[in-house]
């Protein structure tokens, strides 16, 4: 299997609620990886472009950037946590990759030491 990653970083604020309970608003500078995977190459040894990732990721992100999450969609509606926002970016960038190329995992810190990560298709343990 081939793999690419790349990084992006964004600001943004939230305020997510725990148990009912909504803590205050506060920013982050959030990094993100993206790894995307195949099982093979194209015609011209690639797994795909760097830059068509990085500008699906690009895309992706832009709403978010010094916005506050809690009032852009989709986390107007649903609760901004890093673990949900590590699925959104999966999920659009993923919708944007040229065929046979897969999301293997998005990482999102929002903080040092604190890391949610999502990887579509993988069962928990």
């Amino acid at each position: 299997m081939f793999e690419l990653r790349i990084q992006r970083t964004f600001s943004a604020a939230h305020a997510i609620v725990m148990a009912g309970v909504r803590e205050p608003m506060h920013g982050h500078n959030w990094q993100v990886t993206v790894a995307v995977c195949a099982d093979t190459l194209d015609s011209d040894g690639l797994l795909c472009d760097f830059h068509l990732l990085q500008n699906s990721l690009d895309e992706v992100i832009q709403p978010f950037n010094n916005r506050s999450l809690n009032e852009t969609a989709p986390f107007d509606r649903i609760n901004p946590t890093a673990e949900l926002v590590a699925r959104h970016i999966a999920e659009q960038v993923g919708a944007r990759l040229p065929s046979g190329v897969r999301i293997k995992e998005v990482r999102v810190v929002e903080a040092p030491q604190c890391e949610a990560c999502f990887a579509p298709n993988q069962v928990a343990r």
